[in-house]
């Protein structure tokens, strides 16, 4: 990700969207934006489900509102990024990305692994191969969220000595 746009992002977004800076991660092909929002103020004693119904109507009321500056903002960063501009928002437990890419993965996969998504697909959970994976991707990045940030801490790590070698 070009180092300015945490900072390019956080000049452009209106004071009072978010109760802090935005966090902003991109990949080769989009930027994603995930501020978060206030919490919710309700009385002692509210159930669960009623305080996330009340944090999700929060994330909803807030991606209307912003909607059209949301789009300006979007469309100026992807023109000087060149990367699609996906947003999100966050409050207390409840997060909402609005817009994300589907980005087509090609892969090779043995007999064996095939079997497994067939399984899925089969069984319901998938409507195809390619939901099937996308379905255990997700669910590894569920089960394996610490062993994944602690490969994503060292590849930052691994980037940083990268940094300082001979070659630059």
């Amino acid at each position: 990700m070009p180092e300015d746009a945490s900072a390019w992002f956080a000049a452009r977004i209106p004071a009072g969207w978010f109760v802090g800076p935005p966090e902003v991660v991109a990949d080769g092909e989009e930027i994603l934006v995930l501020g978060t929002l206030a919490d919710v103020e309700l009385a002692g004693g509210t159930s669960q489900a009623a305080r996330a119904a009340a944090r999700s109507a929060r994330i909803e009321r807030f991606r209307e509102e912003t909607r059209e500056d949301r789009i300006r903002i979007a469309r100026e960063a992807e023109h000087r990024f060149r990367r699609k501009v996906a947003w999100g928002a966050r409050c207390g437990d409840e997060l909402k990305v609005f817009t994300t890419l589907s980005v087509p993965v090609m892969t090779r996969l043995r007999m064996n692994e095939r079997s497994i998504l067939d399984t899925l697909v089969a069984g319901g959970v998938a409507r195809s191969r390619s939901e099937a994976l996308a379905w255990c991707v997700r669910l590894v990045g569920m089960h394996q969220a610490d062993w994944i940030k602690g490969l994503r801490d060292a590849l930052v790590k691994v980037d940083e000595v990268r940094s300082k070698g001979p070659l630059n």
